[in-house]
């Protein structure tokens, strides 16, 4: 969709599908930063005057996006006062989640994260006691996303699976998530 380093000059809402944010460092060190679906929008920092794209985003599954122009989206925030409030209470929450992703790097074990990952990738894990997760995801892209290793990953999904939190055959594809994981992010 875009790349690290490209022109920042379009804002993409993901109509369908998902859609993984990358980042790579200096040293070519790539992380995780976010998985967005439906509803989501990327690139959306062009429009605070960023010259350039922050990040990598790459479809992870069959993905349709609308890509709006700065200028365009500028005008519709401008004109359309209902559209406008409504991307302002997305971007406030996703600074929200921002800001609890960074607390939650800084605190929290690596079991923690990775439950706290699971159950936000999962559609909505509070209205039903089970959810399926709303993305494919790799053990690699889940240990990128939390900062640990995919052996880690394995355990954990293990230990998940055995307690009951979680449930798949094979691969992640078809992981339910039980609202019980909860308890792993609350409890210590």
């Amino acid at each position: 969709m875009f790349v690290q380093g490209d022109p920042a000059k379009k804002i993409m809402y993901i109509q369908e599908g998902g859609v993984k944010l990358t980042v790579v460092n200096a040293a070519g060190k790539e992380a995780v930063v976010a998985i967005l679906g439906a509803g989501d929008f990327a690139g959306e920092t062009c429009l605070a005057g960023q010259s350039l794209c922050s990040a990598t985003a790459t479809a992870i599954t069959s993905t349709t996006a609308l890509a709006i122009e700065k200028r365009d989206m500028i005008r519709i925030l401008r004109q359309q006062q209902q559209f406008a409030d409504v991307f302002i209470a997305y971007m406030l929450a996703r600074n929200v989640r921002i800001e609890d992703d960074l607390v939650d790097q800084l605190f929290n074990s690596s079991e923690k994260r990775l439950a706290r990952a699971l159950l936000l990738l999962a559609r909505d894990p509070e209205k039903n006691e089970s959810q399926e997760m709303l993305h494919d995801v790799s053990q690699e892209m889940l240990a990128e996303m939390i900062g640990t290793t995919r052996p880690r990953i394995s355990g954990f999904m293990t230990k998940f699976k055995r307690l009951g939190f979680i449930a798949y055959s094979g691969r992640l594809r078809g992981l339910q998530i039980n609202t019980s994981l909860l308890s792993v992010v609350q409890g210590d």
